[in-house]
């Protein structure tokens, strides 16, 4: 993608900031990182350091990388980039106005992308003076490791700009037709959720039978193949019409039994106490790096998905 400048802002620099940060310089960005919380610049500094080093593994080979720097004031962090990547709370007053600030110091044509994991770009864009050059921009977590970016833009020429971005930085770039909340995936795997929560509240299985049945099954094949593709394969050599004809009055079946459980205190109880015994004493700093290492390697062992 051309550019008259390299810089990039990331506004927000929590889990998914750090993760952008780090995702921008190692594919030779220079990033300007400002986030509104007090002595935020150490922890995310080792945090991008860790990240970046992660980035370097899944390159397999040297390149030149960016320079990520982070600025006392919003304005410092936006002048002169020519995109921006907002990680705010999903609170769309505050995202409103942070985006009046942010296109008060920004530059002429600069592209501001937001990582919104369930707003929409009708909520967020409303009050925006260049609509046209807003786009929602949702990867998911931790965007250095995971390569999927759903994008929404309303203007052909942004969207065309935002797929050659993202593909740049080897992710891959899933255009939305219209906006939704949620976007896909996040309604795809809310709706997992629900029916592993209701299986819960059902006394069907425990959290960890739930969780194990997922990794070991679906899950596994999702991670080859999405859920049309995988119930095209089984319907046999007939294929998804053959299993449609076939095998639809089951999946009816199926879906017409699943739940709509409310996450009664009692319920969320359950839940935590069963997470916490998977968990097995394990901090959520050591799941994190059990599941980023995890990631890695099914990353290294996917081909196409590095370079």
């Amino acid at each position: 993608m051309a550019q008259q400048n390299n810089t990039i802002a990331v506004i927000g620099c929590g889990l998914i900031g750090q993760s952008w940060a780090a995702l921008f310089a190692g594919y030779g960005f220079d990033v300007r990182a400002w986030d509104p919380a007090a002595n935020w610049q150490a922890g995310f500094e080792a945090s991008v350091a860790a990240a970046l080093e992660q980035v370097r593994v899944l390159r397999r080979s040297a390149h030149a990388e960016g320079r990520i720097v982070t600025t006392d004031s919003l304005d410092d962090a936006v002048r002169g980039a020519f995109w921006i990547q907002e990680n705010a709370p999903e609170s769309v007053p505050l995202k409103i106005d942070l985006y009046a600030r942010i296109e008060a110091g920004a530059e002429p044509g600069a592209i501001l992308a937001s990582s919104t994991s369930s707003l929409t770009w009708s909520e967020l864009s409303r009050q925006l003076r260049h609509r046209d050059r807003f786009i929602t921009a949702h990867p998911f977590n931790p965007p250095h490791l995971m390569p999927l970016v759903e994008v929404y833009a309303a203007d052909a020429s942004v969207r065309a700009k935002a797929e050659a971005f993202y593909n740049g930085l080897q992710r891959k770039t899933v255009m939305l037709s219209r906006d939704a909340v949620g976007h896909i995936a996040n309604r795809l795997a809310s709706a997992l959720w629900r029916e592993a929560v209701n299986i819960v509240d059902q006394g069907i299985a425990d959290v960890s039978a739930v969780d194990a049945a997922l990794v070991h099954g679906p899950g596994l094949r999702w991670s080859v193949v999405g859920a049309h593709m995988a119930y095209h394969l089984g319907g046999g050599a007939g294929g998804i019409e053959h299993y449609l004809e076939h095998l639809g009055p089951s999946q009816e079946r199926r879906w017409a039994s699943l739940g709509n459980p409310t996450l009664t205190p009692e319920l969320c109880r359950r839940i935590v106490d069963g997470v916490m015994q998977e968990a097995a004493g394990r901090s959520v700093a050591q799941l994190q790096a059990e599941r980023d290492a995890g990631l890695l390697r099914a990353l290294a062992a996917r081909p196409g998905d590095a370079s």
